[in-house]
């Protein structure tokens, strides 16, 4: 039986895991933190939704939300929780930099329903919501940020979409389903060393002890950079990575105010979602406005919550639902993303036979999980028995969509993906 590892036990990684087990590899998964789940993973906000800028990525995210969608099916065992896919829709506002014929050409072409909202359907399906334009956005230091808006926004609907209410619960049963085939998971274990020879991978020493190899994945998030560094790939890649420190906050008053739909507002440079108990969670859309807090060291970072960011997200939310109410004290998460440089990431081999990455993912790969795990699974049988992904890019075709999604679109080596937001939306 061959020997896998893959390095990082979040969500990406114990999918990624689950699928080499049931392919017949024995699988060790590695994470130099406490448990599953406790990096990037607890700290997403989970949305799924399928609006991309490219038809491969709107493709996987549509056949991940049936693996969500049938989520006791796809772990294939019994576990005393399961996370819970709340199915509530998405609205997506206009914005310039996200293409209205594109993403409609996309939803079309995967198979996904959607409808296309004018000012006054958005009007009259979300009553709660200003639906005025104030692109683009704009600090709230910024006197122009509070001037009435001019002309008003349509939308792109989808019934389908919402969220994972428990992100790490996600990653545990995932991890769970996996054990059940014989997967072992060790964690506070860093890798130190790689052992190659003659360009292919062999094995790596983790905390001083040596684990041999015929494959190995790199999925540890904000650690991928320094993980290739590590093992001396990244060469070759047309896309680099860096990781980028964010933060999503909870706003409880009034309780429900988003009752349904999770809201995509570029526009104003936020996102906003509905909790399963009322809450409210907003996120930045890395607005050109904002700072960007690029990362040095991972370890490093301040994961308290702060003041400054808190105002600029939540009060762009009050602008888009009038009736929210600033809470004087910030709550919310702290996490750091593993940003590839077009926001799409990177599924590929590597230049040393036998090391495979699943990297670039954080901000906006959650919700394709289940999906990642098959591609990834696929990807690595198929280049492992002899093809060459980089001149003949493989195909993978959904279980349940039977959308053919070409891998090529995440490879190492693909042209910069121009048509992307340059945010989070990807």
């Amino acid at each position: 039986m061959p020997k896998a590892i893959v390095i990082g036990a979040g969500v990406i990684g114990a999918s990624i895991a689950l699928e080499l087990a049931r392919s017949g590899y024995d699988v060790l998964v590695l994470d130099k933190g406490a448990g599953v789940g406790t990096g990037s993973t607890s700290a997403s906000s989970a949305v799924v939704r399928f609006n991309y800028s490219t038809f491969d990525s709107v493709a996987l995210a549509w056949e991940a939300f049936h693996c969500w969608k049938n989520w006791r099916e796809h772990l294939g065992i019994d576990l005393p929780a399961y996370t819970q896919l709340h199915d509530v829709g998405v609205i997506m506002l206009d914005v310039p930099v996200m293409s209205i014929e594109g993403t409609q050409a996309h939803f079309r072409a995967a198979g996904i329903p959607f409808e296309r909202w004018s000012s006054t359907d958005l009007e009259a399906n979300a009553t709660y919501l200003d639906s005025g334009s104030y692109w683009p956005p704009k600090s709230i230091n910024d006197e122009a940020f509070y001037r009435e808006a001019t002309s008003k926004l349509g939308a792109i609907y989808t019934p389908n979409g919402g969220y994972i209410d428990d992100p790490k619960l996600a990653a545990e049963n995932l991890a769970a389903a996996a054990a059940t085939l014989g997967v072992v998971f060790r964690f506070k274990s860093e890798v130190t060393k790689f052992d190659i020879a003659d360009g292919h991978i062999n094995g790596l020493w983790v905390n001083g002890e040596y684990e041999e190899a015929d494959v190995v994945i790199n999925a540890c998030g904000p650690w991928s950079a320094k993980v290739n560094e590590l093992a001396g790939v990244g060469d070759d890649f047309t896309i680099s990575l860096r990781p980028m420190r964010q933060e999503v906050h909870q706003v409880d008053t009034p309780r429900g105010l988003l009752p349904g739909p999770i809201i995509g507002d570029v526009d104003l440079g936020t996102y906003m979602r509905p909790t399963s108990n009322g809450s409210l969670l907003v996120g930045g859309t890395e607005p050109e406005c904002d700072p960007l807090e690029w990362v040095e060291d991972v370890d490093l970072v301040n994961m308290n919550r702060t003041a400054e960011r808190f105002e600029a997200q939540v009060t762009r939310a009050a602008r888009r639902l009038p009736a929210l109410q600033i809470p004087h004290a910030p709550m919310g998460i702290v996490g750091v993303y593993d940003v590839a440089a077009d926001w799409t990431p990177i599924y590929d081999r590597t230049s040393i036979a036998g090391f495979y990455v699943a990297v670039g993912t954080s901000g906006n790969q959650f919700k394709n999980a289940p999906a990642v795990g098959q591609l990834m699974a696929f990807l690595i049988s198929h280049i492992e028995a002899g093809h060459n992904h980089d001149e003949d890019p493989l195909i993978f075709i959904g279980e349940h969509t039977k959308n053919e999604i070409n891998l090529g679109a995440f490879s190492r080596k693909r042209p910069y993906n121009s048509l992307n937001t340059h945010s989070v939306m990807g």
